[in-house]
């Protein structure tokens, strides 16, 4: 019996290549029926420590039930674990180096339990350098076909003492727009924030500023973007993935 309403990708592989094919092709050949989703393969490469508020981000569109399969993994084939994180009815499965950490943390501010398992299972093969498709593919597999993988315990995953919410840029998408690591909730509405040389206001939307104007607004995931109408954030505010902002309280 197979359990789940989708499997959820969430890389920093690419599209380009082979990676995710692979992945998925491990997922097929192993009985998963559910629905595969690409959520998101160009997370901060080799920066769990970025992609992790990215993930968190995402998570509450998704319905109960859902596995997530996280790879964001510069330690690949070293000694950091492979953990399974259950929350608030999903299922989160990836390297122990913080990528699931925001999700567990924002989670127990929520109020909602939150269970860390390290996984002990493992395929016969496993190669060192490719886990994506080896090891956290297959697992999620396991879960989803409803049979039982094989964990333990895990007490202090990687993390754990991170914040809920960074002032740094973690991702910037196709038109330009630079999202950080802040949840709009999390600072005053009349906040303005200084990028670089600039210095930001707040914005509803891109209608409710000038052509060329540049402006701070929450987005769809809740989460504060930076961004210039009918232009492209970072090339105006000279800022990428990486960089710092500064929060300035009205």
């Amino acid at each position: 019996m197979t359990v789940g309403m989708m499997i959820i990708l969430f890389t920093d592989f690419g599209l380009d290549g082979p990676y995710v094919g692979q992945m998925k092709a491990v997922l097929a050949a192993q009985g998963v029926q559910q629905p595969v989703i690409d959520l998101c393969h160009d997370a901060p490469a080799c920066r769990p420590d970025l992609a992790a508020y990215l993930l968190a981000a995402y998570r509450p569109v998704f319905p109960a039930e859902s596995i997530f399969v996280a790879v964001v993994d510069p330690g690949v084939g070293g000694p950091r674990d492979a953990v399974l994180l259950k929350t608030g009815g999903h299922v989160f499965i990836g390297p122990d180096n913080g990528l699931l950490a925001v999700v567990a943390s924002q989670a127990t501010q929520n109020s909602e339990p939150v269970a860390w398992q390290k996984i002990t299972w493992r395929p016969e093969r496993l190669s060192r350098s490719f886990h994506g498709r080896d090891l956290f593919a297959p697992a999620a597999a396991i879960i989803a076909r409803g049979d039982a993988l094989e964990t333990e315990k895990m007490l202090k995953p990687l993390g754990q003492d991170w914040p809920s919410d960074i002032p740094v840029i973690i991702y910037q998408d196709h038109f330009g727009n630079l999202i950080t690591g802040l949840r709009a909730g999390s600072i005053k509405a009349n906040s303005r924030i200084r990028v670089g040389r600039h210095c930001l206001g707040r914005a509803a939307t891109f209608s409710d500023v000038s052509l060329g104007e540049s402006f701070w607004y929450e987005n769809a995931n809740g989460l504060v973007e930076l961004a210039t109408r009918s232009g492209r954030a970072a090339d105006v505010l000279a800022q990428g993935v990486g960089d710092s902002v500064l929060i300035l309280d009205s």
